[in-house]
């Protein structure tokens, strides 16, 4: 006879704090797509919801923190969490709400995407919040996931080469995180090279770089393929070598959605790795 309590406790659970991308390429929805892919059982506690499409931000509408803190609450008490990440959390109120929340849950595998400004220009972290982000949020959690401007908001620095991204990832890790995740993908050349720091080594992940608009919620898809790894139980460097492939595939098997700057293939890393399996290409053929 199958232990159904004994099977429903193996299954890698992960919980998402972030927004609602109506458009559904980045934020709760790109982190949920993620997790189902990698077979991780998502849960959410949506901070705001936006109304965006591919050609960017109509208008955001922020929880109050008593409503993210609610939803966290609902999730911790009943379902394990075996990863979380945080994408965008816009204000300082939801910043100190969802750190307070990671304190009284003692939740250690964390994963946080700096959110600051979507593709089109929109501000998705107030400047005010920025202080308690840096101060309240960070030195609680594993790994952050920042992109080049993000890197320079959170430092103050310019980041124009490979050893200003070390410098960058060393004052990062002085805020107290375990591990730094710089993205490359803002950088030009023929490779997208994201850099790991644990606060003694460095290590490189890089990948070829492809020709297209189509990168809404590579972050977003990014850091939630890490927290699946984490849930499942990898290290963080394997976890982020998976999500370096996974992000990979997302891209270069782009779905051309919208009429502007459209999302990622979500699914592509699961097709790409099953023979016979139906492709976008396919689908525009």
């Amino acid at each position: 006879m199958v232990d159904v309590q004994s099977s429903r406790r193996q299954v890698p659970r992960a919980l998402t704090i972030a927004g609602s991308d109506s458009g559904g390429g980045a934020g709760i929805q790109a982190d949920l797509k993620t997790f189902q892919e990698l077979g991780v059982f998502g849960m959410s506690a949506i901070t705001a919801v936006t109304a965006q499409n591919t050609t960017g931000v109509q208008a955001v509408y922020p929880l109050s923190p008593e409503a993210v803190t609610e939803q966290i609450r609902s999730v911790g008490r009943d379902i394990r969490v075996d990863a979380l990440k945080t994408g965008m959390l816009f204000s300082h109120e939801i910043i100190e709400a969802v750190a307070a929340s990671l304190e009284e849950f003692k939740w250690t595998r964390v994963v946080v995407d700096p959110v600051m400004v979507a593709k089109g220009g929109s501000v998705l972290l107030q400047d005010a919040a920025l202080s308690a982000f840096k101060r309240k949020l960070l030195p609680l959690v594993e790994v952050v996931t920042p992109n080049i401007p993000e890197a320079e908001r959170l430092t103050g620095m310019t980041i124009r080469n490979a050893s200003n991204k070390r410098d960058a990832a060393k004052q990062l890790i002085d805020l107290g995180i375990r591990y730094v995740v710089m993205k490359g993908g803002h950088e030009t050349g023929e490779e997208a090279v994201d850099l790991l720091y644990d606060g003694y080594c460095f290590s490189e992940f890089s990948a070829k770089r492809i020709d297209t608009v189509h990168t809404h919620g590579t972050g977003c898809t990014f850091s939630a393929a890490l927290t699946a790894g984490l849930a499942h139980g990898l290290s963080v460097e394997l976890a982020v070598q998976q999500a370096k492939a996974f992000i990979q595939a997302a891209i270069e098997d782009g779905i051309q959605i919208g009429g502007g700057i459209g999302p990622t293939n979500h699914w592509a890393y699961r097709q790409q790795r099953t023979p016979g399996a139906w492709t976008a290409e396919q689908s525009l053929a």
